[in-house]
């Protein structure tokens, strides 16, 4: 029987990330985001939400490139896959779990307002793969209609 572990989020990072190198080099991210639901109550009509809390780990490129640019507030799209862990606290020996999402994709959804200087407005990073930021193209090189493209196709 085949299974499937995969988590999407779409939410708010709660306070900037936290980075650090593994002792063989790689980079490790760590941080929360917040994903909210709203729904109005049937019985008195009030808008009710519940936001849910989620830690999330990177590793690797993405890792170091989550710590570059998002920040507290930062919206942010992830995918990954849940994992629990279990620890044992220092102080009293109990064993203790930790639930949490490592993502291997992540897309920054913009910067937030009044932010100019975390230079994401809009910009996406992919854990699979990295894109280079398009050039901005001059309004009169695009083509208008249809009957603007050219003929020439590639395949």
């Amino acid at each position: 029987m085949a299974s499937l572990n995969k988590v999407i989020l779409i939410g708010n990072l709660g306070k900037d990330p936290e980075n650090r190198f593994l002792p063989s080099g790689g980079a490790v991210c760590n941080f929360s985001i917040a994903t909210t639901e709203s729904w109005k109550d049937k019985a008195s009509g009030q808008k009710q939400e519940k936001t849910e809390w989620h830690n999330i780990t990177m590793y690797g490129r993405l890792a170091e490139v989550a710590g570059q640019f998002l920040k507290k507030g930062s919206s942010v799209y992830l995918e990954g896959r849940l994992q629990t862990r279990k620890w044992q606290d220092k102080a009293t020996g109990q064993d203790r779990y930790t639930t949490e999402i490592i993502a291997d994709e992540m897309k920054m959804l913009g910067s937030r307002s009044g932010d100019s200087s975390s230079g994401v407005d809009g910009q996406q990073s992919s854990g699979r793969q990295q894109r280079p930021a398009a050039a901005a193209t001059p309004a009169s090189s695009v083509p208008r209609n249809f009957d603007d493209f050219e003929d020439d196709i590639p395949f």
